[in-house]
């Protein structure tokens, strides 16, 4: 429905031009995300195009390549480095390759819940990361969301640390995931998100790590048996633009595309907050073998990452990680 409603959406405006003779030149706005249009991404984008193209009254279009049709996320942001992409949704795993310090949002266990996360990142703390990216030739205007991680995998169900020893886990390239399963016993693989479906059909790999909005989204069902809720990393997201592009961009335009990006976080959110209570019916309903963690054993895996957590003070500093944790 919503790559039916970007076509149109396309189709209007190129109308709109022959219409008027071609009088408003219209600036092309390449956006790229990992996922389909359906998705929380895709949803995100398409709210964003439509705040965009009504407050600038058609002066920007918008033209989407999803499903990770620009490549990986890594190729996406370089892009936006060079300026040859103008605008992404991209998860943070990524992103800390690029400003370091927001693999602090990544920390297994940190967050409490959804609320908890959406108060650090929509205030000072997560603003001060935001600000970090013009140093990286980005501008980062907002936080998307894509909810707490889970692990599914075709080996075995997951209830004690010790069912993931030697598991062979996708994780994204990012160093706090990366030493949070080493401490847990299985084996990260560190994987661009197109080369995972694949890997998952041939047993190169035994599972992976993703939240609800990606696993019924992607129907991670159809190549997996065994989905264990987790919940021991948030993952947000981040709505990305070319710092070139902004910087060629009008004070009019740069508070239309903030706009945007507002109430595209919003949208985000609002999908994110559905699937995670409807999303583990629907993997059931699919086939899929479901288990939730106690209170007592989710205790027992937060216990096991205890040792990577002297690494994460190092990194990012214990002031900070303590004050994520102290935010009402």
């Amino acid at each position: 429905m919503f790559f039916k409603r970007i076509r149109e959406t396309a189709l209007i405006a190129s109308l709109a031009a022959v219409a008027g003779g071609a009088a408003i030149a219209q600036t092309e706005v390449k956006i790229g995300y990992a996922l389909a249009p359906d998705s929380h991404y895709g949803v995100a984008a398409q709210k964003w195009q439509d705040v965009v193209e009504a407050e600038t009254n058609g002066k920007f279009t918008f033209r989407h390549f999803p499903s990770s049709a620009l490549g990986g996320e890594r190729e996406v942001i370089e892009g936006l480095q060079l300026g040859t992409i103008e605008a992404t949704i991209v998860s943070t795993g990524t992103l800390s390759n690029f400003v370091p310090e927001t693999g602090v949002t990544d920390i297994p266990f940190l967050f409490r819940s959804l609320d908890h996360a959406r108060r650090v990142l929509d205030g000072p703390i997560g603003q001060e990361i935001l600000a970090k990216f013009d140093d990286a030739g980005m501008v980062a205007i907002a936080w998307g969301e894509q909810g707490f991680r889970h692990i599914t995998n075709n080996r075995n169900a997951i209830e004690t640390p010790e069912d993931l020893a030697g598991m062979k886990l996708r994780t994204m390239e990012n160093p706090v995931h990366l030493s949070a399963f080493n401490a847990l016993g299985s084996a990260p693989t560190p994987m661009a998100w197109p080369e995972v479906i694949g890997a998952l059909q041939q047993g190169t790999i035994d599972g992976q790590e993703n939240p609800l909005s990606v696993i019924v989204s992607v129907k991670l069902n159809e190549v997996q048996k065994y989905l264990t809720l987790s919940g021991h990393v948030y993952s947000p997201a981040m709505l990305l633009i070319s710092k070139p592009f902004w910087e060629g961009l009008s004070d009019e335009d740069k508070a239309a595309f903030t706009k945007g990006a507002s109430e595209a976080s919003v949208a985000m959110r609002g999908f994110v907050d559905n699937v995670e209570t409807s999303g583990v019916e629907t993997l059931k309903e699919r086939g899929m073998e479901v288990n939730t963690l106690s209170v007592e054993q989710k205790a027992a895996l937060r216990a096991s990452v205890e040792s990577a957590y002297e690494g994460y003070y190092e990194t990012y500093g214990k002031d900070l990680i303590d004050r994520i944790s102290a935010t009402e």
